[in-house]
């Protein structure tokens, strides 16, 4: 696409030399300058009107090569510009459908609603963590080299939503720039999908309440949540670095995962004692979180596991996957209640 437009910037720059050398010529011939201008681009374009004035036989030659130089440039511009014109319109179009035809196998994905600096990063923290996503923005120049399913559309037209997959998505992150669109994005969202999890940005302190009440299940303040952390640094810097690196650090073999508990996981409905869930497998039991949202950090040895709590584990890579392997189940990537008034941490002696 590049080469074309050099290409046909050449020879637009050529033909003008052309027709500049052409009125030169002719003005030289005893042309006024607008009829010597007329005479070349008539020539040149071969309209076949008559002359300005009768030409000697040095007039002629000059007309012969002019024309001979003059139309072959033209139709070359031409050509060249007109290719320029359907290569672009032809890539835009291909590019559009295979987009379409990317998203369209997706299965499980993210769709991130806006490509600011927060939802920068975030697609670069989902495919860090090998997630597929969706990015939609308005504006075409921030998508530009996205290395990612992208959608250039306004994310509050349900069209948009729906041709980025969210009947098959799996959570919708809403970081646009006002809180108002995050707040129409969530009602559409909810609407069109009652079972996605979304996930909505929050300028405001006071934007939350809202987006909670308008279907989001969670509403996150990313400039609240990096002073909380520039502050914990602070007071204490080797806590804050320790849950940042085990959180986001790829090349550490620990890590925290979450684990929902099934109606059919085996574990369902058994005290804490009488599984192997950390004796065999060697992770910690962080916390406990029950289906009323409900956090027990360090559970005791007597704690029920009621079906749909969701364990917060650490370890290892292997000691995850023997977890999963027992509570049967693959780990919850995204945690959803709704009942977030009722949320309370107890902490277990």
């Amino acid at each position: 696409m590049v080469n074309s437009t050099r290409r046909a910037a050449r020879a637009i720059a050529a033909f003008v030399v052309v027709v500049v050398l052409g009125t030169a010529g002719y003005f030289v011939l005893g042309f006024g300058l607008l009829d010597a201008l007329y005479q070349t681009v008539t020539t040149i374009t071969t309209v076949g009107f008559r002359e300005v004035q009768p030409l000697d036989s040095t007039g002629q030659i000059f007309t012969i090569v002019l024309i001979l130089c003059g139309f072959g440039t033209a139709l070359y511009a031409f050509g060249l510009v007109l290719e320029t014109l359907l290569e672009g319109h032809l890539q835009h179009h291909l590019e559009r459908r295979r987009m379409r035809r990317e998203i369209a196998r997706m299965t499980g994905h993210v769709i991130v609603c806006g490509f600011g600096r927060a939802g920068h990063a975030v697609a670069d923290y989902l495919v860090s963590e090998g997630r597929q996503l969706v990015v939609v923005d308005r504006d075409q120049e921030r998508l530009q080299n996205a290395p990612y399913a992208a959608i250039v559309g306004d994310v509050t037209d349900d069209e948009v939503l729906i041709g980025a997959g969210i009947e098959r998505a799996q959570a919708l992150i809403a970081a646009l720039d006002s809180d108002a669109d995050n707040v129409y994005v969530t009602l559409s969202s909810r609407a069109l999908r009652p079972d996605l999890v979304i996930i909505a940005r929050a300028r405001a302190d006071a934007s939350k309440a809202k987006l909670i009440r308008a279907g989001a299940d969670r509403a996150v303040n990313p400039q609240l949540i990096g002073g909380r952390r520039m502050g914990a640094f602070a007071l204490q810097p080797h806590v804050a670095e320790f849950l940042d690196v085990v959180m986001h650090d790829e090349t550490l073999d620990y890590r925290i995962e979450q684990f929902e508990l099934t109606n059919t996981s085996p574990v369902a409905g058994k005290v804490l004692a009488n599984t192997s869930i950390q004796s065999s497998t060697g992770a910690k039991l962080l916390a406990l979180r029950s289906a009323d949202g409900r956090f027990l950090t360090n559970p005791p040895a007597d704690t029920r596991l009621e079906p749909q709590s969701v364990l917060i584990m650490l370890g290892t890579a292997v000691e995850l996957a023997a977890v999963r392997q027992i509570v049967g189940g693959a780990s919850a990537s995204w945690l959803s209640t709704k009942d977030h008034g009722a949320e309370s941490i107890r902490h277990s002696h």
